[in-house]
């Protein structure tokens, strides 16, 4: 090879680290191109992950499809998702194994194990119970949600964002994310909090606002300049990838830069007048608050790992609204036989079924290249219990909406037989792209639930 094919050959084979840098030093991440080693497959939108996560458990007959694995529709339970449900998958016969063994209540251990998969620790957070083996600490391990936002978190303001309805009280059964073994992490219950942390350094006055588009946009023509500079070095495919990837880049850059305070789908969300945060009726205008706010988080490119959890496990939650008077818990212990109880119990399941549709709305409203939002993201509607008579943790329901960017096959209704739950757990880091064959208890791992994936 000559001196000069090799020179040709040396400003093809780019690092991958290979970063555009634009005014100010500001960075932006090339795509894994072919030019920086093998292969690779065309450049998408950024995945993203939520949890929905619901207290008490269901009433399974009212929740449970009917029909085949392609051609079902929904139980009474999980009707408002039907505009969704090309979008949704429906799991039953998933067994939350390894929370029938360790410390702790039924609640206390489903909570602490739904997203880390472990049992909860031994401690002293209860050290009123007359049994020491029921002295409960905190979940086990890392939180699924947590484990993403490591691997994934890294390009956006928040690596993760926790959000609560009424959570309020700080203990083992009020917290559902884990940074690892006895690090919970507090979800925010204040909307205003929320929104202070999200988007106070983007609610500027005016002046400033502009000053931060004409950065951006310096930014980008700094970039655009290299881009032109590095394209003549690249072949017909990395040339057509690093083009798309920057057509991503500019979609979220459009939804930041346009006309209003932030503009388009990236508007930001109306508190309102303050409300208290605690109040039991205000219940549903919170979590409108907190869902809006979780929708703009993720089309403003602000986080791509959240979380939103419906109150505590056992909390004294009255759905008034519903013509309740009675407590979710302790409508949750009722007798199968008291029809008009479990009357309400479905009730409650269908009200959160429309709030997991009206995020489902949000997201699928923005749009992404020939998709959505929704079909780039992955949400995973999950619960303590399976049902609370018994405080079974056997044959859980899960609804999981989105596709991750086509990694799920979506529109079905599954069955499995007892699988274990932190199966699950590995076949959401493996949507996600995160490659793990294993996730909490290893002896309640057997590998990525068969099916899902596509």
């Amino acid at each position: 090879m000559s001196g000069a094919a090799r020179h040709r050959a040396s400003r093809r084979r780019l690092d991958r680290r290979t970063f555009l840098r634009g005014a100010g030093g500001l960075a932006l991440a090339l795509p894994f191109l072919d030019a920086m080693a093998g292969s690779a497959s065309a450049v998408d939108f950024p995945k993203r992950f939520v949890v929905f996560f619901t207290g008490l458990g269901t009433v399974k007959n009212a929740w449970q499809p009917t029909g085949t694995e392609t051609s079902f529709e929904l139980g009474e339970i999980l009707a408002p998702l039907s505009p969704y449900r090309d979008k949704l998958l429906v799991l039953e016969g998933i067994d939350m194994e390894s929370a029938h063994h360790g410390p702790g209540d039924a609640h206390q251990q489903g909570i602490g194990q739904a997203l880390t998969g472990t049992e909860l620790q031994k401690g002293t957070l209860f050290p009123y119970a007359c049994d020491p083996a029921a002295r409960v600490g905190w979940g086990g391990g890392i939180s699924v949600d947590q484990f993403l936002a490591a691997k994934l978190g890294e390009r956006t303001k928040l690596s993760s964002l926790e959000l609560g309805v009424q959570v309020q009280y700080a203990n083992v059964s009020s917290r559902v994310s884990y940074l690892g073994p006895g690090q919970p992490v507090p979800p925010e219950d204040d909307p205003r909090a929320a929104f202070d942390r999200l988007f106070l350094d983007l609610s500027a006055d005016p002046a400033d606002l502009e000053r931060r588009r004409a950065l951006r946009r310096r930014v980008l023509g700094s970039v655009m300049e290299d881009y032109g500079s590095l394209a003549r070095t690249l072949g017909g495919e990395d040339r057509q990838k690093l083009e798309q990837h920057l057509d991503a880049v500019s979609e979220i850059e459009k939804r930041l830069d346009a006309p209003g305070l932030l503009g388009g789908t990236c508007a930001l969300p109306e508190l309102g007048d303050p409300l208290d945060v605690y109040a039991n009726d205000n219940f549903p205008a919170i979590g409108r608050l907190q869902t809006d706010q979780l929708a703009m988080a993720l089309a403003c490119d602000l986080t791509r790992v959240a979380s939103i959890q419906w109150s505590a496990t056992q909390a004294g939650k009255v759905f008034t609204w519903l013509g309740q008077s009675d407590t979710h818990h302790a409508l949750s212990h009722s007798s199968p036989g008291y029809e008009d109880k479990q009357r309400q119990l479905i009730d409650i399941g269908r009200w959160q079924a429309e709030q997991l549709a009206y995020l489902l709305g949000k997201l699928d409203a923005v749009q992404e290249g020939t998709g959505t939002l929704l079909d780039n993201t992955l949400v995973l509607w999950c619960t303590d219990i399976a049902q609370g008579q018994s405080h079974a943790r056997r044959d859980m329901p899960y609804v999981i909406a989105g596709g991750a960017g086509g990694a799920l096959r979506t529109g079905r209704y599954l069955r499995y037989e007892g699988d274990p739950h932190n199966n699950l757990l590995v076949t959401l880091c493996n949507a996600m792209g995160v490659d793990v064959s294993t996730f909490g208890n290893p002896a309640y791992c057997t590998g990525p639930l068969p099916g899902l994936l596509a």
